[in-house]
């Protein structure tokens, strides 16, 4: 790919030159604000990201349908590799802002859940999560990464919280619901950055959204009672925790194989590590009941 900022100033959609701003935080893709004609634009500039199944055709069929329902800004531009769409004035989340703000994020959720598919065009992918971890562990065998003599392991406990799982109601999963990714225009939130956007368990999203933002147990309980409207029951609850610990799994394993792959600047080394001992801790709780 060419420099990202040259790229984002570039682009057919401007109809004069441009000065991208540069904005951090992204760790997949190349960020960028950008004034044109009186309007402002966020430009995400990313390729296709084959190890952790990243396909930009996916993400700006997810973004156009969040836009429909209500959950996203609109997509004004997309060629290969890049994604254009109106820049959303607002604060983005801390974890702190979601754990005190858990029934309007829960609302976004199912909104997001079972409103993306009436608008969703085109083909669209499954985020299977038990998949997605068996092809990283298969990734990093390739790669001798450090991971590699824990990787059986690590299988073997993938494999335990999928029979635990069961069966699965599907719902279009938004599948990365950390708190940068949530922002407050003062009057709503919107939901963002659809790079791992499919149909998935509504557990996923839950149990990501949790383990991704520090839930008390008490927070837990009035997340699925307000997701699912009802008193939850013993075999909800051990079905998502052990879908919460898959999702922690899942994301040791995006920064392993990200250790290897990834050129942005992020200390994927220590998240790997931090992840890491997460899962370990909620794997042992799960096996103590």
């Amino acid at each position: 790919m060419t420099d990202p900022l040259a790229h984002a100033a570039t682009l057919s959609f401007w109809s004069r030159p441009v000065e991208p701003q540069p904005i951090s935080g992204g760790i997949t893709n190349a960020n960028f604000s950008v004034e044109h004609r009186g309007e402002r634009y966020f430009v995400r500039i990313g390729d296709d990201i084959d190890v952790h199944g990243v396909k930009r055709f996916n993400e700006a069929a997810a973004s156009r349908a969040a836009f429909l329902a209500g959950l996203s800004p609109e997509v004004v531009h997309v060629e290969p590799g890049v994604l254009v769409t109106r820049f959303i004035d607002g604060r983005t989340l801390t974890s702190e802002d979601v754990r005190n703000d858990v029934p309007r994020v829960v609302d976004l959720v199912r909104r997001c859940h079972h409103g993306i598919p009436q608008h969703l065009r085109g083909p669209a992918l499954v985020f299977w999560v038990f998949h997605v971890v068996r092809d990283y562990a298969a990734t990093l065998r390739e790669v001798a990464s450090r991971f590699a003599p824990r990787l059986a392991e690590l299988l073997a406990k993938a494999a335990t919280l999928e029979s635990t799982v069961g069966p699965i109601d599907l719902a279009f999963g938004h599948n990365d619901l950390l708190a940068s990714n949530l922002i407050d225009d003062g009057k709503r939130l919107w939901l963002i950055d659809w790079d791992y956007a499919g149909f998935n368990s509504p557990l996923f999203d839950l149990g990501g959204l949790a383990s991704n933002n520090g839930f008390s147990l008490e927070q837990e309980h009035q997340m699925l009672e307000g997701y699912f409207d009802a008193p939850i029951s013993d075999a909800l609850i051990d079905r998502y925790r052990a879908m919460k610990c898959a999702s922690l799994l899942r994301e040791t394993m995006w920064s392993m194989v990200s250790e290897h792959f990834s050129s942005i600047d992020f200390d994927y080394v220590g998240y790997s590590d931090h992840n890491f001992a997460k899962f370990e801790a909620a794997f042992q709780e799960i096996s103590n009941g």
